[in-house]
C-alpha cells in the first residue's frame, strides 16, 4: 500500500483502560461494569460496534488530572462478540481493527469519552519480515517463554504469518504498558520486531516476583 493512501477520519468512543492494549488483529476481553461504559457500549452497538482502546497518560505534576491526558496513539476494535449479562453488564471481545491517532477531543453530552481520530492505514500491510529476522524472533520468544515457564505450542506459532506473531507477543507478553504503548506506536513490521526482541531480552532478566522491570 503506497504512502498517499487516502486518510479516513473518525468519530470514536474510547475506553482509557490501564494497562489493556489492543493491536490490530488480535482479541481482547473485556469486562464492563461500570455505568459510563455500560452506556457506551450500549451505543456503539447500536452505531458501528466500534470502541477505540487507548492508554491514559501520567504527565508529571498533572497526576490528579481529571480526566486524565491520553497517548496519541490507540487500536480500534470491533466487537465480534457480546455476553450482556444481569445489572446492565457485559462481556466483549474486541478484534483489533487498525491503530488510530487522535485529532482532538470531542465536546460531548455522552458520559464517556470521544475522539475525532485518524484510522492509520498499514502502509506495509503485505510486508514480510526476512528468515533471518523471523528465526531471531522466535529464538528470543522460546528464550523469553522458558524464564517465564510459560507452556507454548511452538508448532503453532511457527505457523502464524509475521505480523499476528510480532503483535501477538506485544499484547500478551508481562510488558509494562510504557513498553506496549511504544511497540503500538512502531509502524514498520520489521522495527516492531526488533523492538520486541529488545523487549524480551529486557524484561526476561527479571523474575516476575521480584522487581519487576519498567520502562515508566
Amino acid at each position: 500500500m503506497g504512502t498517499d493512501a487516502p486518510l479516513t477520519i473518525q468519530r470514536i468512543a474510547i475506553f482509557p483502560l490501564p494497562g489493556a492494549v489492543l493491536f490490530p488483529g488480535l482479541h481482547l476481553p473485556l469486562h464492563i461494569f461500570e455505568p459510563r461504559y455500560t452506556a457506551m457500549v450500549q451505543e456503539v452497538l447500536a452505531r458501528d460496534r466500534q470502541i477505540g482502546m487507548i492508554q491514559p497518560r501520567q504527565i508529571a505534576g498533572e497526576e490528579d488530572r481529571e480526566p486524565p491526558a491520553l497517548y496519541d496513539v490507540g487500536c480500534v476494535g470491533r466487537i465480534v462478540d457480546v455476553e450482556a449479562l444481569d445489572e446492565g453488564r457485559f462481556n466483549l471481545v474486541l478484534e483489533g481493527v487498525a491503530r488510530f491517532r487522535v485529532r482532538r477531543e470531542l465536546d460531548v453530552t455522552t458520559p464517556f469519552r470521544q475522539v475525532e481520530a485518524e484510522i492509520e492505514p498499514e502502509t506495509d500491510a503485505d510486508a514480510v519480515l526476512s528468515s533471518i529476522e523471523r528465526a531471531s524472533v522466535e529464538r528470543e520468544a522460546k528464550r523469553f517463554a522458558a524464564r517465564q515457564g510459560y507452556v507454548v505450542d511452538w508448532e503453532s506459532v511457527g505457523q502464524l504469518d509475521d505480523e499476528t506473531l510480532i503483535n501477538g507477543i506485544a499484547q500478551v507478553a508481562p510488558f509494562d504498558a510504557a513498553a506496549k504503548q511504544a511497540l503500538l506506536e512502531t509502524r514498520s513490521i520489521d522495527a516492531r520486531a526488533e523492538l520486541v526482541v529488545q523487549m524480551m531480552q529486557f524484561f526476561g532478566r527479571f523474575d516476575s516476583d521480584d522487581g519487576r522491570a519498567t520502562l515508566q
